[in-house]
């Protein structure tokens, strides 16, 4: 068993990599549906030595199986959004510690201690329904905010309106994070011109209104709070982990999690930095799960191993993947 405090004293790129490999024979050994995607492969921990050989499970499984790598007891399920009747994701988790550790550090090492920041969270679409991990995230934040004025708001968007300029013309340090529809209503209804406030998208319409390209989105949202940047988080139910854009595009991990991209007609060639490709996450934090997981994202990443996202695979199917009658 691999004690997951080493997950996350990771310092090194070599660190990283002889753990992730350690993380893979783990998982192998462990979860019945990786092992065998992972056998229809033909891919054994012997025949592995790198990072980019790892077998990574397409996401749409956390929708029709059980994936787990531990024999502990499920603590809490998070569970994606989804339309009537579609199929969700479920995340079992079996150590919540794990996740508040992960979002803790994940977000100290961008922004400091979440103690010193009044969290303000918009995030309707998610607290209408039960089983959210990005709820279960910032409503730990608010916890540990050390302001009495921290809390989510859902339809009270006047009062929202109010603390926020409040808080910022007294020089508080805010963040506000909010779910993109709900920011664009906001600064549709008020104007703001803020100092001290982060405000941070946490991406998707939601079926609420169209779809924006992340640049539009962000242009109207800066004109309306008044900020130079707006700052993004990329997280989803399948992860235990988050990472951060402070507004330039360029979304950047913690030291536990890496982004590859693979080619989009073959499915199991990692690509080289710089060309678009299908997303692929190792989260190291997903030690009870799995940690290899090819996402339905496309975008980029650089030398500097941050990344971009520009868009979506356009139907469900994964091209090049056809292992989902496991």
């Amino acid at each position: 068993m691999i004690n997951y405090n080493t997950i996350f004293n990771i310092k090194t790129e070599a660190e990283f990599e002889n753990l992730a490999l350690q993380v893979f024979k783990f998982q192998f050994e462990n979860n019945n549906v990786y092992r065998s995607f992972c056998d229809l492969l033909y891919k054994h921990p012997s025949d592995v030595k790198t990072i980019k050989e790892i077998p990574f499970l397409p996401i749409q499984f956390f929708k029709s199986h059980e994936i787990l790598s531990s024999k502990e007891s499920i603590k809490t399920t998070f569970t994606s959004s989804g339309t009537t009747g579609s199929l969700t994701s479920k995340h079992f988790v079996t150590d919540l510690n794990i996740y508040n550790k992960s979002f803790t550090k994940g977000f100290e090492q961008f922004y400091g201690k979440i103690e010193d920041y009044v969290i303000l969270g918009l995030l309707p679409s998610y607290l209408e329904r039960e089983g959210s991990s990005l709820i279960y995230m910032v409503d730990s934040m608010i916890k540990t905010s050390k302001h009495i004025e921290s809390g989510f708001y859902l339809n009270n968007i006047s009062e929202l309106s109010e603390t926020l300029i409040k808080l910022d013309s007294e020089g508080k340090k805010i963040l506000l994070i909010g779910v993109s529809f709900a920011l664009l209503d906001l600064v549709e209804t008020y104007k703001f011109n803020l100092k001290n406030t982060i405000v941070m998208e946490t991406g998707g319409m939601k079926g609420r209104r169209k779809e924006l390209i992340r640049a539009e989105l962000h242009q109207k949202l800066k004109a309306g709070f008044g900020v130079d940047k707006i700052h993004s988080e990329y997280g989803m139910t399948e992860l235990l982990s988050q990472a951060y854009s402070k507004g330039n595009g360029a979304f950047n991990c913690p030291p536990w999690m890496k982004i590859l991209t693979r080619d989009t007609e073959d499915a199991l060639t990692i690509q080289k930095h710089g060309k678009a490709g299908g997303i692929n996450i190792i989260d190291l934090a997903n030690i009870n799960s799995c940690a290899f997981i090819a996402t339905q994202d496309l975008g980029r990443v650089y030398n500097d191993n941050s990344f971009e996202i520009i868009g979506r695979f356009d139907n469900s199917d994964i091209r090049g993947c056809n292992l989902m009658v496991l």
